[in-house]
């Protein structure tokens, strides 16, 4: 007799617990999440950052704070993330060099899929290969043929072993059978390609789109298959000669693996509306980013094509023999 008294007390209990559990996911979020940009404040993938938080604002319905945690790559700020805990207020930007190159050429304390739950592909960006306003080339061809010509004294401007420009180098010495000297900088290394310190870069768009613009460096080519709607009037690599060296990086927003999918379906939401605003793709467009289709913007395509990047470029990055430890 009271074993079954206290049955319907205990269950009584169970709905208050189940119905309490039910309210906390419900409140989500209820304070202010946090984006880590695992680069410098300033750079590209910083204003792009910036640019998607303040976005995804009101849909969230809370502020999305910007961290910047720099170093190695990106894979400091992204091994921070992996760390953090997963509830849906830690939140990482990622990107082709963070996501696809470093698994191949550092030794990770992480895995850039496994430990890793997509929300979803932002937007993709070719590189722009620009030199110093007074290199003699007038054309890739030219330039080309030029740094044969200077292949002792010639230098690359990159931002570091194993990142995109550096990457990008890399592809672009087997494709056209040049060697020249890298020059590793700890942002991108505009600045003395803009002094004539450095002879040429292959950047990303995002970050020399601007100074191509001012007129301070000159533009060869773009490493895309279709001219940047932001700057029509640079040819594509194919045009100028040199259809393999087509590259592209990309973002995507990435959480901590086991957050919660609900957690994530709300994020995901968020960056879509901010993706669709008008004022969002006119800021990404300027930087010479174009956004993924809207059939893109879920986790199942960033999943898809993250993998698919690794296929392409880890059996080149090892077959390079690029390893930084």
């Amino acid at each position: 007799m009271r074993t079954w008294g206290i049955l319907p007390a205990l269950f009584a209990v169970a709905i208050t617990v189940v119905s309490a559990t039910n309210g906390l996911a419900q409140v989500y979020p209820s304070r202010p999440a946090t984006l880590i940009v695992p680069f410098p404040a300033g750079g590209p993938a910083d204003a792009i950052g910036r640019i998607v938080a303040e976005g995804m604002r009101p849909s969230f319905g809370r502020s999305i704070i910007v961290e910047n945690i720099g170093g190695a790559s990106g894979s400091i700020g992204v091994g921070r993330a992996t760390r953090a805990t997963p509830d849906g207020y830690t939140v990482s930007l990622g990107s082709w060099p963070t996501h696809v190159v470093n698994g191949a050429v550092y030794r990770l304390p992480y895995h850039v899929v496994d430990d890793f739950d997509p929300v979803s592909l932002i937007t993709t960006q070719p590189l722009l290969i620009i030199a110093r306003k007074d290199l003699p080339a007038r054309s890739l061809l030219e330039l080309i043929a030029w740094l044969k010509a200077n292949a002792d004294t010639a230098m690359q401007g990159t931002a570091g072993a194993g990142g995109a420009s550096h990457v990008a180098g890399v592809f672009f010495q087997r494709e056209t059978g040049t060697q020249y000297q890298f020059v590793p900088y700890r942002g991108t290394g505009i600045q003395d390609l803009m002094a004539g310190s450095i002879d040429f870069m292959i950047d990303l768009a995002a970050g020399s789109l601007p100074q191509v613009r001012a007129g301070t460096v000159k533009a060869f080519a773009v490493t895309a298959a279709a001219r940047l709607p932001a700057a029509p009037d640079i040819p594509t690599v194919a045009e100028a000669g040199l259809p393999s060296l087509q590259i592209t990086s990309w973002y995507g927003l990435w959480v901590p693996k086991r957050t919660p999918s609900g957690a994530i379906a709300k994020l995901n939401a968020a960056l879509v509306d901010a993706l669709a605003d008008a004022t969002v793709r006119s800021r990404l467009a300027a930087l010479g980013q174009e956004i993924f289709p809207r059939e893109q913007q879920n986790p199942e395509a960033l999943r898809v094509h993250q993998k698919a990047e690794i296929g392409k470029w880890w059996p080149i990055l090892r077959a390079a023999n690029i390893r930084v430890e």
